[in-house]
């Protein structure tokens, strides 16, 4: 069934409490296709917070933990997560293949377990920071697809990545592999002081093929969420339209 331009849309619920997530919920719960759930929230608040974004409405739950240890650890966290019903969750792809593909068959199928690539808060300079090779260093985006490949190869079911590279990863990996972008930044939207380095808009997303975008800041900070996180899925829907 054909997505809902608003089912593109996860909000980051990336507040301290629980009282202030429940807030965000309440009002976007009818203008967004998921809500993320991060470290920050989960630790707060606990799985209490799924269950009540489950209550608010059909807006389904992207747990976003980045699970990164030894593969025995990680799927036994994953077995955890995949009993919760949420809707996707994140493994680091810095850790192994094997630890992936232990993540991926404690899932058995009950939650799409995403890869995450490179943060988009990172640049080529903290890449070569890190002490990649040089190719890496001056072509981020081919880390990212060599780093998506290797989370195809477990059996995840995509990747997080920026916008700027989901066309690289579809055209490697073919359209099913599932791209979620974060570091959407509408057109109309303030970046002054954003820790976001590699950023694209809406429509730059969904025209290289992204299939999930997390949209922070430009609802969050709106005067009027719903109304932004409405006109975002408006311009969604143009492009989705533009590219028949």
């Amino acid at each position: 069934m054909k997505k809902a331009a608003k089912d593109y849309i996860i909000f980051p619920l990336d507040v301290p409490s629980f009282e202030q997530a429940r807030d965000f919920i309440d009002q976007l719960a009818d203008c967004v296709g998921m809500f993320k759930v991060g470290l920050e929230l989960y630790i707060a608040s606990g799985p209490g917070i799924i269950a009540r974004i489950k209550d608010a409405g059909a807006a389904r739950v992207f747990l976003d933990l980045k699970l990164h240890d030894i593969p025995a650890t990680v799927a036994r966290a994953m077995q955890r997560v995949a009993g919760l019903g949420v809707a996707m969750t994140t493994v680091h792809c810095a850790g192994s293949q094997k630890m992936m593909q232990a993540a991926v068959q404690a899932s058995d199928g009950q939650v799409d377990v995403l890869g995450v690539t490179v943060l988009t808060s990172m640049n080529r300079a903290d890449i070569q920071a890190d002490g990649f090779k040089d190719q890496f260093a001056a072509d981020l985006g081919s880390l990212v697809v060599q780093r998506a490949a290797k989370a195809q190869a477990a059996g995840c079911s995509g990747v997080v990545c920026s916008g700027l590279e989901v066309g690289m990863i579809k055209k490697a990996l073919g359209n099913a592999f599932m791209t979620v972008a974060p570091g959407i930044r509408p057109s109309w939207e303030a970046t002054a002081g954003d820790d976001q380095q590699r950023v694209v808009t809406p429509a730059q997303a969904i025209g290289a093929g992204a299939d999930y975008l997390v949209i922070g800041r430009p609802i969050r900070d709106a005067k009027d969420p719903r109304a932004a996180a409405r006109r975002i899925a408006s311009e969604i829907d143009a492009t989705l339209s533009d590219n028949g």
